[in-house]
Formats: C-alpha cells, sequence, structure tokens
C-alpha cells in the first residue's frame, strides 16, 4: 500500500469527504492535514484529531466558507472549527516561529507549509498530506523514523527553545513504543537545563496524567535521566497504578503530589481533588479493597488500615441484637489478629461466612 493509500484509507468517510471539500473551498492555496493525524493514518489508526495547514489562503475567511461554527485566534491567524459531530479541526495558517530564547512563547510570522513542518517537534509529527495533490510530504525522514520506531527531535536546539517537547516526546514513546533517537538524547541536558524557564512544561502535567499508562511515560522520562522535568521522581508509584488498569487520572495525580514538596499542588496546578483523595489514602480510614484510596496506598506502599467491623455493621447485616452480635465480631477479630482479613470488604464477607453457619 502506497503512503497515499495508507492515508486515505484510514480517514472516515465522512472526514475524507470534508476534507476534499475543504481542499475545494481553499483552491489555488495550498492546504495540507499535518502532524499527528498523518502519523496515525501510516500506523494503521484511524485519525480522529485533525490539524490542517493552510498556504495561500485567508484562514477567517475559509472557515466561513465551510459553514461549521469556529472560533478565530487573530494572534496565530488559526481557527478551530467544530465538526457536525462535536470533533474540532484546527485550521492554522502556514507559519514560521522563532524564539527570543530558550523557554520563550514562540514569535510566529507567515511562512510557507515547508517551514510549517520544519517548526515542529519530532520528525514524526513534520509530516504533511496535501489535500487536493493526495500527496505525501517528508521533508524530514519522518515515516522512515516512524518504522524504525524512533523518536527524533527536527534540529538541534529543540529541546532548549522547548523543554516541554521532551515531556510530549515521553508520552508518544509510552503511547507508540519509541525510543529517543541519539540526537536526542544528546539535547536531553538542555531540556533538564531549561525546565524552569518554560512555563509550558507544566502544561504537560496533567496530560501525562490522561494517557493510558502514565507510568510508562514517566519510565521513558527515567531511561532519558529526565525525571525532574516533572518535579520528584514517582515512576515506581505510577506503574503500580498502571498495573491496576483501573486508576483514574486523579489517582495518578494524588501519587505525583505524594512525592513532590509542600506547595507543589499550587505551584503545578494540581486540584483539590487530588490533594483530598491523597489526605484520605494518609489517612487510618478504612476503604474497600476497590476504592481509589486503596490503590493509591498500594501504590505508594502506605499501610492499609484493618477493617475494625462494629456493631452497627453486623445489625445492618439483619442480625437481631442478641449474644449472636458479640459472636460475630469475635470471630472476625480472631480472624484480623491471625492476619486472614486485610480491609472491611474482607471483614463484612468473613461476617457473612459465619452467619451463613451459625443461623
Amino acid at each position: 500500500m502506497t503512503s497515499r493509500d495508507a492515508v486515505l484509507s484510514h480517514l472516515q468517510p465522512d472526514d475524507r469527504a470534508f476534507l476534499a471539500q475543504l481542499a475545494d473551498l481553499a483552491r489555488p492555496a495550498r492546504v495540507a492535514l499535518v502532524g499527528g493525524a498523518v502519523r496515525d493514518a501510516l500506523l494503521g489508526r484511524t485519525p480522529l484529531d485533525f490539524d490542517v495547514v493552510v498556504q495561500g489562503a485567508n484562514v477567517e475567511r475559509l472557515a466561513e466558507a465551510t459553514t461549521l461554527k469556529f472560533v478565530y485566534h487573530p494572534r496565530y491567524d488559526n481557527a478551530t472549527l467544530t465538526l457536525p459531530d462535536g470533533r474540532h479541526l484546527d485550521l492554522i495558517h502556514a507559519r514560521r516561529e522563532a524564539y527570543e530564547h530558550p523557554g520563550a512563547a514562540p514569535d510566529p510570522s507567515p511562512g510557507t507549509l515547508h517551514e510549517d513542518l520544519a517548526r515542529r517537534d519530532f520528525t514524526i509529527n513534520a509530516m504533511a498530506f496535501e489535500l487536493g495533490r493526495d500527496s505525501l510530504l517528508d521533508p524530514f525522514g519522518g515515516a522512515d523514523d516512524l518504522h524504525r520506531k524512533l523518536l527524533r527531535p527536527l534540529h538541534d536546539a529543540s529541546f532548549r527553545d522547548d523543554a516541554s517537547r521532551l515531556v510530549r516526546g515521553a508520552r508518544l514513546a509510552a503511547r507508540l513504543n519509541l525510543d529517543l533517537a541519539p540526537e536526542g538524547y544528546a539535547q536531553v541536558p538542555d531540556a533538564v537545563r531549561f525546565a524552569s524557564e518554560t512555563p509550558r512544561v507544566k502544561l504537560e502535567l496533567p496530560l501525562v496524567f490522561e494517557e493510558d499508562r502514565p507510568g510508562l511515560v514517566l519510565s521513558a522520562l527515567r531511561r532519558w535521566e529526565a525525571t525532574s522535568l516533572l518535579g520528584q521522581d514517582a515512576t515506581d508509584a505510577f506503574l503500580e497504578l498502571d498495573a491496576s488498569s483501573v486508576a483514574t487520572p486523579i489517582e495518578y495525580a494524588a501519587a505525583w503530589l505524594a512525592h513532590q514538596p509542600i506547595g507543589a499542588a499550587s505551584a503545578w496546578g494540581v486540584g483539590e481533588r487530588a490533594s483530598k483523595l491523597l489526605q484520605r489514602a494518609r489517612s487510618d480510614r478504612p476503604y474497600p479493597d476497590d476504592a481509589p484510596e486503596t490503590r493509591l496506598r498500594r501504590a505508594l506502599h502506605l499501610p492499609i488500615p484493618r477493617g475494625g467491623l462494629t456493631g452497627a455493621d453486623v445489625l445492618a447485616l439483619g442480625v437481631p441484637p442478641g449474644p449472636l452480635v458479640g459472636a460475630v465480631l469475635a470471630h472476625v477479630a480472631q480472624l484480623r489478629t491471625a492476619g486472614l482479613v486485610a480491609s472491611r470488604d474482607d471483614e463484612l464477607r468473613a461476617a457473612n461466612a459465619f452467619l451463613l453457619r451459625h443461623t
């Protein structure tokens, strides 16, 4: 299958039709699907998020011509369109970018499609599929790197200009099983050095929590000796949560907070829900085995309080007041002492089993 066929065949029919319409509306301007959508299609995946770069057309007028709802962003001359199914498409005026100093926000200026690709982070994200001509543009060898499972920065100052690129790279590495190219390893010290001057690094943290396997993201940063980009190293706790396969972003946020100094939640914009979850996990209150608090305790190797079944709990099981209540509590206490029950759920199951045998 050719690259052209690989991209077209993995677009949903409605998306393919809309992109063709967009190219027609923009003629004779150049219009290209860029970045992650092209990468994912070449991997045999169906792209759902779209960035489209335009060279030689007025972006705001082109957005209006689609008749879709859109929001125009004048600083970058971009527009975000809302597709009929609620997804978004970013319509981007081709531009070049310059950085006044490491970590600074980029200074944009109009450019060509090639220059727009050249401003991107990694070769695998610097490919374009030109609509209307149905041709793959790959000036930096991204398709070959994708085949070789390599994550290669576009230029020697990539991580110095924007240290958050290395965190994005770790997210990609975890998602696509990639390794950092030698040129990338050589730039890691720049990313670590300039991270504190790059506010965008902090914006990457909640995106890490949202990944399918955040532990793999931190594992990549650990291999690259760059975990300090995201504060103190929480890799092991994240891997424990990964193993549960049901941990939520809030649990990862709480596990991250547990490794950070006081004030990190505010400094990094981590929400109050994560702080409260961590407080509950550090308390002596028992929680069910499948509760987030219990998963977090295991990930952080915190003590798991014993259940402490009460008389009220036994009465709630339908046992009438009387000697049987005490007998149930005594039996559960013996099991607790012997280490045969480890949670409130265990104790309730033991109480029910005792009642089945004695009533």
